[in-house]
């Protein structure tokens, strides 16, 4: 395996983790708060997790959110996972983002992660 910054440097600066993953604020953050969700293990993407893996994400996530809330007062959140060159994975090493939403942080958040292409039809007002 290759240098990851990841396994190397990143779980340093942990806030929060568990028996298979830790958390920590991203350091080139999208909003105030922006955490990621990094399993122990070395593994490119989520299709590679194991049950216990995932279960303890969801855990860290939870744990995240309620500090979060208390630090930060977000009005909402977007949750996610870059996979792959195409999907913009630029650490190879699986991370789920946590990014506190703000009301006002965009112009227009309808449709939240849905904005960051031209939609191939329309996304309808509800």
């Amino acid at each position: 395996m290759n240098s990851c910054t990841f396994c190397d440097e990143v779980q340093k600066t942990k806030y929060l983790e568990n028996e298979y993953a830790y958390a920590v604020y991203d350091l080139f953050p999208v909003n105030h708060g922006h955490t990621l969700i990094i399993p122990k293990r070395h593994t490119k993407g989520p299709f590679d997790l194991d049950p216990e893996e995932i279960l303890a994400m969801y855990d860290l996530l939870n744990q995240c959110k309620k500090i979060l809330d208390d630090e930060f007062q977000p009005d909402g959140y977007n949750i996610g996972i870059n996979y792959g060159d195409a999907a913009g994975q630029t650490i190879f090493h699986l991370h789920l983002h946590v990014i506190p939403r703000y009301k006002d942080d965009v112009i227009k958040p309808k449709g939240g992660i849905r904005n960051f292409k031209d939609p191939l039809v329309e996304y309808p007002d509800f």
